[in-house]
């Protein structure tokens, strides 16, 4: 069984990492204000059709994470070896950190920007 209210708190949660408002969000999907303020309110349950129009439009959101709650809400690139780097290597630098990204178990997180 879905859990309605941890979609719905994902998809706040986008909003609020994005800056959007309930106009701003519906504008970018392509749906109508009183959509997303139902499906907010919890009034309405997100259809999938709605839940696609979010992961097409935002690249770092997945919609298994929406859905679920599970795994990374942006995909991890397929990188080889020679192109990763281990913490602490000669080539991750402190400075070269934009951005931190806490999950927490129950699907939701934190983005922490550099200033």
């Amino acid at each position: 069984m879905l859990n309605t209210a941890s979609i719905v708190s994902r998809i706040q949660s986008i909003m609020d990492e994005k800056g959007l408002s309930a106009s701003s969000f519906a504008s970018k999907i392509g749906v109508q204000r009183s959509s997303v303020s139902h499906i907010l309110s919890e009034r309405n349950k997100p259809s999938l059709e709605f839940l696609i129009k979010i992961e097409q439009e935002f690249d770092d959101i997945s919609l298994e994470w929406l859905v679920k709650g599970s795994h990374l809400p942006s995909p991890t690139p397929n990188l080889s070896s020679e192109e990763t780097t281990s913490p602490g290597s000669d080539h991750q630098k402190k400075d070269d950190i934009t951005k931190i990204i806490h999950y927490f178990k129950d699907g939701s997180f934190e983005v922490y920007h550099k200033r």
